[in-house]
This record gives structure tokens, C-alpha cells and sequence, in this order.
């Protein structure tokens, strides 16, 4: 298309958006509106409505009063894009292979506009298990899965994800406790908790990394004891053969993510 039929088609509004989200994601720490106007040479009044919608719709947040900064919207949106639905695809024999093994049900949750959402889900093979429903929403607090998507983020998208869940789902920020335990997560490389739901469960999750060793998806076996198959895989082997599966997902991830890229 030459630079005449590109002019006919355009859009300034939305070619206005587009250059502040793209400024945005260049920068650390956000602009303020005239820091933002001066780089895109306009005038600041171009850019208070245009700045107004972007909050409004989540995209933009503003920081320190009048500092304007990207959430992680759209990294949310980016959540169902190829390379993630392709995750939960090739995911499947091998998470069908974990609830074999672990005689457990497990899944797949990845962060998505506040929450944790649940992509894929094996059920255990016999008939004793927890499982939760492809779709579901869950909380970043208080779940194994949530746990992992925060702790193996930077410290920036962390409080952005943190920052975007509370005012989704109306919750006050952990303390310094709650971020202790995620460094802590961090260090071990999974984690392990009671669930706060289930009675008797334990939620044990391990992250799927990408090329850049940043979490991309989170694997959870809602443990539970079963005293009717004495030859099941304790608690322990049963974290062994998770950290295992999230591995090789995690090998897998990182194959197609630059496969995607050449």
C-alpha cells in the first residue's frame, strides 16, 4: 500500500492511541501528559482525552498523581492469543500424563485482566479428585496458581497484576508478609499450600517459564490424600513428577515461543 492509499484509511484518533501505548511501553517509571506530548510533538491538549479513554478502559494508570503508566491489559489480552491457546494444546498429553502418574487432577491457569484463569484442566484418572472448570476465574491471592503467576513476574508487573486484581475483585493488597512468601516461592520453585476453598486439599503449582525465564503459565495438582490407593505417589513424589511436567512444558514453551519468532 503506498503512502497515498495509507493516508486515505487513516484513523487519527486511534493512530493516536496507539502512539501513546507504544510510548508507554518503551519507558520505565510512566510520562507525565506533557512529557508525553513533548516526545510525540503535540500539544498537550490533544492528548488529556485520549488519556482520559485509556484509563477509563484500563489500559493506561496513572501513578504518583499525574505520571501516566501501561497496566497489564494488554498483556492479559495477549493471554489468548496463538502462542498460548497452541500452550494449552501440546500441554495436554503431558498433563494427561501427570494425572496419571500422580493418580491426581491437575491444571493450567495463566493471568488474564486481574485474575488467574484456568486454560486447561486433566481430570484424575480415577474417581476420586479435584478439578476446576476450563473458564474459571481465581484469585492471585489466595491459590496456588496465583502464587506462581506473581512470584515469577519482575517486581513491576507483579505490582501491576497485584494492583489490577485488587480493583477487580474489590481486595486490599497483601503486606510485606505476602510478598516475602512470593520470594520465597521464587527461590523453591514451587508452591505449596492448603487450599483455602477445599478442606483437606493441598494446592501444589509450578511455573511454565518462557525463553526469558519470566512465568507464563502456572501448573497446579489439587493435592489430596487417597487412603483407598495405598501405591498413589505421596505429597512428595507427587511435587517430583510436577516440577517434571512443568519442565518440559516449559522446554516446549520456549521452542514454540521462538519458533513463533524467526
Amino acid at each position: 500500500m503506498d503512502t497515498e492509499e495509507s493516508d486515505r484509511y487513516r484513523a487519527p484518533a486511534l493512530d493516536k492511541g496507539l502512539d501513546i501505548l507504544e510510548l508507554l511501553a518503551s519507558v520505565d517509571g510512566g510520562l507525565t501528559q506533557a512529557e508525553i506530548s513533548k516526545r510525540l510533538n503535540r500539544s498537550p491538549n490533544e492528548f488529556y482525552r485520549m488519556l482520559d479513554r485509556l484509563v477509563r478502559r484500563g489500559y493506561v494508570t496513572r501513578i504518583d498523581g499525574d505520571r501516566y503508566s501501561l497496566t497489564l491489559k494488554l498483556f492479559g489480552l495477549s493471554q489468548l492469543h496463538a502462542p498460548v491457546r497452541r500452550l494449552a494444546s501440546y500441554a495436554t498429553p503431558l498433563m494427561r500424563d501427570l494425572a496419571q502418574r500422580s493418580k491426581q487432577a491437575n491444571h493450567l491457569a495463566v493471568f488474564d485482566r486481574g485474575s488467574a484463569v484456568v486454560i486447561a484442566q486433566q481430570e484424575a484418572p480415577d474417581y476420586w479428585g479435584i478439578s476446576i472448570r476450563v473458564g474459571s476465574h481465581i484469585s492471585l491471592f489466595d491459590t496456588g496458581s496465583g502464587h506462581i503467576l506473581l512470584a515469577f513476574r519482575s517486581a513491576e508487573e507483579r505490582e501491576m497484576m497485584i494492583a489490577e486484581h485488587a480493583r477487580s475483585k474489590d481486595e486490599v493488597p497483601r503486606g510485606p508478609e505476602f510478598y516475602a512468601r512470593l520470594d520465597q516461592i521464587r527461590e523453591r520453585g514451587y508452591e505449596m499450600m492448603a487450599s483455602a476453598q477445599t478442606a483437606g486439599v493441598y494446592n501444589l503449582s509450578a511455573p511454565i517459564l518462557g525463553p526469558d525465564g519470566r512465568g507464563i503459565a502456572a501448573l497446579t495438582v489439587p493435592y489430596i490424600a487417597l487412603v483407598n490407593a495405598p501405591s498413589a505417589p505421596d505429597i512428595t513424589e507427587s511435587i517430583a513428577l510436577l516440577l517434571k511436567t512443568a519442565e518440559q512444558l516449559s522446554t516446549l514453551a520456549g521452542s514454540d515461543v521462538a519458533s513463533t519468532t524467526d
